[in-house]
């Protein structure tokens, strides 16, 4: 059977459409053993999303007093010991419920808190020695390379060239777009599976993205906001 080779979905169900994929990235709360299992059984690697730099949670003392202004989630000490503890202890949950790997997800703290990215890499190679994840998907993270590729699998470039906005979804403006190209020609230095994820509501937009991936080696997924296509 041939695949698809990723998507990111963060609703639930949909397992008739989630087995195209060779690998899906899941939210852990949305799917139960039995499910993962059977997505397993049919050759897809699932992966559970883990956020290490933000926290939708209750109030926390890891927490800081500013807030993702996109999602709301409160921006953390990455090295506080209680969510160092709390993170690995939610990387080794999805594991053991049946994930086969993880997602990590929020890494580019290089952009808000620049003091954190040693902490995040420790956070990073902790969960990969502690919940022991069959593969191990780093979104950006690259204020953290080249040591970074030493840990993960592979590394998805989120919003790679097109995005979405207040007004809707539109490319990157071509300034832009040449720093992603840099970025991109030295991620193919490293022996990663690299991939994009791309915003997208249009067949043309759609397609520019798709295109452009393939021309720096990535994998492309194309999505809405929401991420609640498959």
């Amino acid at each position: 059977m041939s695949r698809l080779p990723i998507c990111f979905y963060y609703g639930c169900g949909r397992l008739a459409e989630l087995v195209r994929y060779a690998r899906v990235v899941l939210q852990p709360d949305f799917y139960q053993p039995a499910e993962l299992t059977y997505l397993a059984e049919q050759g897809v690697q699932t992966l559970g999303y883990l956020s290490l730099s933000e926290d939708q949670g209750p109030p926390a003392p890891w927490q800081r007093q500013e807030r993702n202004p996109d999602w709301g989630g409160a921006f953390v000490q990455v090295g506080h010991p209680l969510w160092v503890a709390h993170t690995i202890q939610a990387a080794k949950g999805a594991i053991s419920r049946g994930f086969a790997g993880l997602f990590l997800d929020t890494l580019n703290v290089e952009l808000t808190y620049p003091e954190d990215l040693p902490h995040l890499l420790a956070l990073v190679a902790a969960i990969r020695e502690e919940a022991k994840p069959g593969y191990l998907l780093a979104n950006r993270g690259f204020g953290m390379l080249p040591r970074l590729a030493e840990i993960v699998d592979g590394i998805v470039f989120e919003s790679f060239s097109v995005r979405w906005t207040d007004d809707g979804y539109a490319p990157w403006p071509p300034d832009v777009l040449e720093f992603h190209a840099r970025i991109a020609e030295r991620l193919l230095e490293l022996e990663l599976d690299l991939y994009s994820l791309d915003y997208a509501d249009s067949p043309g937009l759609t397609e520019f993205a798709r295109r452009r991936a393939r021309q720096f080696g990535m994998q492309s997924f194309v999505s809405d906001r929401a991420l609640s296509r498959t």
